[in-house]
């Protein structure tokens, strides 16, 4: 697998490649979680274009407009080159009621400001950042598919939003001929595997692209932290420290995790491959194909990512993976995923294929 073997996203005709450039990170360079400086920002877009990569994600919020700019710059000379994918409904001004949600007001000057800071006439996706359970779910779609209507957007999708709440979205659209969300963006990583337990299933039966943000757990998969780190953060650092105060803070290095990654990392010393790159080919070996963004702070961190492409992973390292990670299905996924069930509601003689493939998963 190589960058510039483009895939389609969702149930569109959009050539996009099998990992998309997070730009989260772009900016000033002045915390620990983002890029060093911001020619290293440019440095990681130039990389990513030159080995083929097309899809670049973004949002307003990121670094305030920040990283917008920086991504504008680069894309202005070949804008037609690049898939361009932005996001709006956090609060961009403080103190202004209607400078964020996903009602119509904030949507339509989101992406206008979106789009100035870009210097582009369009998106070629528009993300909902997240569900504020505020808008009427009629008025998003409309004002999304007005926007695509305008040519200022080209697709549309939707991230950290529940299922029922998307499938309801994908219905109505398609009730009333408004473009649908064609992809789901949230996290999803050997850490945290909830999102398999509907979201997943939602997009297997509605062909939306899943799109794991965060594939790395915020750096703990690359296998830098220890039982050593499994303390409580240094209270004078909880404003201004790093990933690996936030992952403390949040009791994130804990045994249940230190174990899966201990088990990634044998399998990368077998493979002469980086921890980051094992969990990294363990999602794009997922059914359906996810598409994770990965974003880095340094060049040598998206080299290293980028590299995951190379990694294959045979059946037995997916099993010890998938085993080490596995989480509890609950109800009623547990009740569909029961050999009982299955046998009373398809006779274990007659040969009767899907119908079960989703939990199997």
């Amino acid at each position: 697998m190589a960058l510039d073997d483009y895939r389609l996203l969702g149930r569109s005709g959009l050539r996009v490649s099998p990992l998309s450039l997070g730009t989260m990170t772009f900016g000033d360079g002045g915390s620990g979680r983002n890029a060093d400086s911001e020619a290293v920002s440019r440095e990681m877009l130039e990389l990513y274009a030159d080995a083929g990569g097309n899809f670049i994600d973004t949002a307003n919020i990121y670094n305030y407009g920040r990283s917008e700019e920086i991504v504008g710059d680069f894309i202005a000379k070949q804008r037609t080159s690049f898939v361009v994918a932005s996001k709006y409904s956090m609060g961009m001004v403080d103190g202004a009621a209607n400078a964020s949600g996903n009602h119509r007001k904030n949507m339509m000057e989101a992406v206008s400001a979106s789009l100035g800071r870009l210097g582009t006439d369009y998106l070629d996706l528009l993300w909902v950042h997240i569900w504020d359970f505020r808008t009427p779910i009629d008025e998003v779609m409309r004002g999304l598919d007005d926007l695509v209507a305008q040519g200022r957007v080209h697709y549309i999708a939707v991230s950290n939003a529940p299922a029922w709440k998307v499938a309801e979205a994908n219905t109505l659209a398609r009730q009333r001929g408004w473009t649908p969300f064609i992809a789901y963006q949230g996290e999803y990583n050997l850490i945290d595997r909830s999102i398999e337990r509907d979201v997943g299933p939602m997009c297997h039966e509605l062909g939306l692209t899943l799109m794991p943000w965060s594939p790395l757990a915020n750096g703990l998969l690359s296998g830098k932290y220890t039982a050593a780190d499994m303390v409580p953060p240094d209270p004078a650092m909880l404003k201004s420290g790093g990933r690996k105060v936030m992952l403390q803070a949040q009791g994130l290095i804990n045994e249940r995790n230190l174990s899966v990654v201990s088990v990634v990392q044998t399998i990368a010393a077998d493979l002469g491959a980086t921890a980051s790159q094992v969990a990294l080919a363990w999602l794009l070996s997922r059914p359906g194909k996810p598409l994770p963004v990965v974003g880095a702070r340094t060049l040598d961190q998206l080299k290293d990512n980028l590299a995951c492409l190379a990694v294959q992973l045979d059946e037995q390292q997916l099993a010890q993976l998938d085993e080490v990670s596995a989480i509890d299905l609950g109800y009623p996924h547990r009740l569909y995923a029961s050999r009982m069930l299955r046998n009373v509601l398809v006779d274990k003689h007659t040969k009767i294929e899907g119908g079960f493939d989703v939990y199997e998963r």
